[in-house]
């Protein structure tokens, strides 16, 4: 009865710890190629994000549900070059996403490539 408790607590433990803790966070500039609403089980919103030339370095995040304001600037900034801030978790849920990258802010930015 103990060792089941014991293991009770630990798998309790383990999903607090990745449902709060946070392994890093930052911000990232390119060109948004793709955002999208994708799963069959779990609808998730997925984005990608080409950080060079000819899409050579792709990042990819994906977005909570309930950061619904960031999903809509995301879908109105398609095709533009921005600047998103994201936290990087330890593991992710299907519920949660594809990628332990997640946005939580976008604003456009001026790209470097475009010099007029």
């Amino acid at each position: 009865m103990i060792t089941l408790g014991l293991v009770v607590l630990a798998v309790a433990v383990y999903f607090v710890f990745v449902y709060s803790v946070t392994y890093s966070e930052g911000v990232r500039a390119g060109e948004l190629i793709k955002v999208s609403n994708k799963g069959v089980v779990f609808k998730t919103w997925e984005g990608e994000l080409s950080q060079g030339i000819s899409g050579a370095q792709i990042f990819s995040f994906s977005v909570l549900d309930k950061d619904a304001e960031v999903i809509q600037e995301l879908q109105t900034l398609q095709g533009q070059y921005v600047k998103v801030n994201y936290v990087e978790r330890y593991r992710t849920f299907p519920w949660w996403g594809d990628s332990r990258y997640f946005v939580t802010h976008v604003e456009k930015e001026k790209s470097p490539f475009n010099l007029r």
